[in-house]
């Protein structure tokens, strides 16, 4: 894959168009590899001009600041606002919307000011733009629920981009009885992704899992890598995996494009 590095551009004296901040588990995560894999596709498809900082990216510190550690938070922060500051970064998109909250809200006071957008508003951007469109042949007439993240949808207001997406692909667009404002968290928010849960009747991705399956969906979309992770979780817990699938909006949207 095609994929620049703001080093490399930086010695050609250019500048990319976006950012593309990868993030910790879009890295890393075998499954959230796929969501990264997707997004630059579409990238690449719609010729937009884009760079990731590759090994220079660090974890933005949500973990350590939702864990409770404010000090390493700061640390993590200053060290990739050092970096982005000296490449002159502008405009960051990102497939996290941990990655997306911790950049647009938190970077500022520390000397990293941004322009940040998640990936599902970007891609309405483009769709608005004419730079790409979205063909829902594939999944025409399929049922697809869209789960909302906690860190783009309560945190950031952002409600409206993922369904656009959706409703573009031609489908019945189903909402659960939590969904917008009133969405139910994955379990995976706060760092509680990273330890054991308290002791409890039911885990809470069973618990939004079962809000899903309600609607008896063919596709759950999600737009966050640790919302895919739990919900998956919570379907394989369920034996529905070979029923119902979970994608990213990144993957509907380029396996919409056959890209």
């Amino acid at each position: 894959m095609r994929i620049p590095t703001m080093a490399e551009m930086m010695a050609e004296g250019k500048q990319p168009e976006i950012l593309f901040w990868v993030g910790c588990a879009g890295s890393f995560d075998d499954r959230a590899k796929k969501i990264t894999k997707a997004f630059v596709n579409i990238l690449n498809s719609a010729k937009i001009n884009f760079a990731v900082l590759g090994t220079e990216e660090s974890c933005t510190g949500d973990p350590a600041k939702r864990a409770g550690n404010e000090f390493l938070f700061q640390m993590q922060a200053i060290s990739n606002i050092e970096i982005l500051n000296g490449y002159d970064i502008k405009k960051i998109v990102t497939t996290c919307p941990h990655c997306f909250n911790t950049l647009k809200n938190e970077y500022p006071e520390l000397g990293g000011n941004y322009e940040v957008m998640h990936h599902t508003q970007f891609l309405v951007s483009l769709l608005n733009e004419g730079r790409i469109s979205i063909e829902g042949g594939k999944f025409k007439g399929q049922r697809i629920t869209f789960h909302d993240p906690c860190y783009l949808g309560r945190a950031n207001d952002i409600y409206e981009a993922p369904r656009k997406l959706i409703e573009k692909l031609d489908v019945e667009l189903l909402e659960m009885k939590r969904c917008r404002s009133n969405a139910l968290c994955c379990g995976a928010g706060g760092a509680q992704m990273f330890k054991d849960s308290e002791k409890g009747n039911k885990e809470i991705y069973i618990e939004r899992t079962e809000d899903a399956l309600e609607l008896t969906p063919d596709i759950i979309a999600t737009g966050c890598p640790f919302c895919n992770t739990m919900i998956t979780d919570g379907i394989k817990s369920k034996e529905k995996e070979d029923k119902i699938k979970v994608l990213d909006l990144a993957e509907l949207v380029a396996n919409a494009n056959n890209l």
